[in-house]
């Protein structure tokens, strides 16, 4: 497995047209098999709840992500498809729809880039419009195996 440092940037707007945005960096480890990219780490998902263990999935045209810890969930994105999942956390379940509009994932050996734009939608309910960017990169002294 590869030492990798995993960057994420999301940006949400709501139905009133409010943006927030979030930014993570995380070192993680990589691995490829079957076709699939894997990146794992933990997502501090807000500073006082506990990190959810995470697995990417990447494929050259589809993303999954899992999480698992603190919350709960399998999110699958593919361009122009819905994915249907359960959000899991401590306070009870949500039913959780993503759309992916585009999805651009470019991936070498041990790093890439992914971009995806999706609408989400909580319980049948339209809630936004969201942006992600996520960056692998191989941590110091992994630079041997760089793309």
């Amino acid at each position: 497995m590869d030492r990798v440092i995993v960057k994420v940037k999301g940006q949400q707007t709501d139905a009133a047209g409010e943006t927030s945005r979030i930014e993570m960096v995380a070192e993680g480890r990589h691995y490829y098999r079957n076709g699939w990219h894997y990146v794992l780490y933990d997502d501090q998902l807000a500073e006082d709840k506990a990190a959810a263990a995470t697995i990417l999935k990447i494929a050259p045209d589809t993303m999954v992500l899992l999480r698992n810890g603190s919350v709960n969930q399998e999110q699958r994105f593919a361009a122009a498809q819905e994915s249907r999942s359960v959000y899991r956390t401590p306070y009870g379940n949500l039913d959780l729809s993503v759309t992916t509009n585009t999805i651009d994932i470019i991936y070498g050996t041990v790093s890439g880039n992914i971009d995806i734009n999706y609408a989400m939608a909580i319980n049948g309910k339209w809630q936004s419009q969201n942006e992600l960017h996520i960056e692998i990169c191989a941590a110091a002294g992994e630079n041997s195996r760089l793309n």
